[in-house]
This record gives C-alpha cells, structure tokens and sequence, in this order.
C-alpha cells in the first residue's frame, strides 16, 4: 500500500511496504519516527507555513526511502538548513 499525499501529488512507500533486510536496518527506524513526527507534532503545524513543497518532512522520508539513511539523511539536513525566511522556496523534489 503506497500511501498518497493528495495536498503535494507525491507518494510515498508505506514502511510496511518496505522489506526488512540487512540495507534496510538503519533506514526503517529513521523512517519510523518520521512518520511518528508527521502525525503527532506535524499535525500541529499548518499546511500553509512550509516554505517547500514537499515539506521538510516528507522530503526526509522520501529521500531515507529513496537513498538510505546516509545519503537520504544528508539530503534531509541539507533541505531543513534552506529552511529559513531567506530562502524563497516552491518546489523541490527529491533528486
């Protein structure tokens, strides 16, 4: 089951979806508390204050699913530094 965010036309694999090998054993609790984050504390902040579409969060998950924690992970961190009132934003998929 893939699950589809209809407010940024982008899908992301489920965790359940996921399959649990050695590669993916740091990548699947990373991606865990993710999604944690996105329906406890993200919820909590409005659609329209992010700056990217996708947001920061779904950036991060995408990218950890796409390219491992390591890679995923920086491309992440890089996202959430350009996260800030100089940067104009849009849209910014992950590579």
């Amino acid at each position: 089951m893939t699950v589809e965010l209809d407010h940024q036309n982008v899908s992301e694999p489920a965790l359940s979806e996921i399959p649990f090998t050695w590669k993916n054993l740091a990548r699947l609790p990373a991606l865990a508390l993710i999604r944690f984050y996105q329906k406890t504390i993200g919820r909590a902040i409005p659609v329209d204050v992010c700056r990217f579409t996708p947001s920061c969060s779904h950036y991060g998950y995408q990218a950890i699913a796409k390219y491992g924690l390591l890679k995923g992970g920086w491309l992440a961190f890089r996202r959430i530094l350009r996260c800030q009132p100089f940067n104009p934003g849009g849209y910014d998929p992950v590579p």
